[in-house]
């Protein structure tokens, strides 16, 4: 229903900062969130909003990360400082529909997060 891009990421050291950037085509999405997947493991939620401002965040990155939105412009940003090694992965964005779960969700190619130690 929506094409999603991101943009941002690279390589940062350990302690640093980086901001994503998501944008999202079409009509406004209920949810919107970002999401990370290391080598060898599940891909897990980082971060989401609602279109009504309702946050979430993952445990191991509450504090650290904040997640914002423009429901004018589609977009969701991710802010994360005082980064981890452990935090390297690729970051997808998605959005859904109300009702909807992250499996019926649109999502972006990724972008890579590499946090160096």
């Amino acid at each position: 229903q929506w094409e999603v891009q991101e943009s941002g990421g690279g390589l940062v050291q350990a302690g640093g900062s980086l901001r994503l950037s998501c944008v999202a085509s079409g009509p406004v999405p209920h949810t919107m969130g970002w999401h990370r997947q290391a080598p060898g493991k599940q891909r897990e939620l980082v971060a989401s909003v609602t279109s009504g401002g309702i946050t979430n965040y993952a445990s191991s990155v509450e504090g650290r990360f904040t997640a914002s939105r423009h429901n004018a412009k589609n977009t969701i940003d991710l802010e994360m400082n005082n980064l981890e090694p452990e935090d390297t992965a690729v970051y997808y964005c998605a959005a859904r529909r109300w009702g909807s779960n992250w499996a019926g969700a649109s999502w972006g190619q990724g972008t890579q997060v590499t946090v160096s130690s």
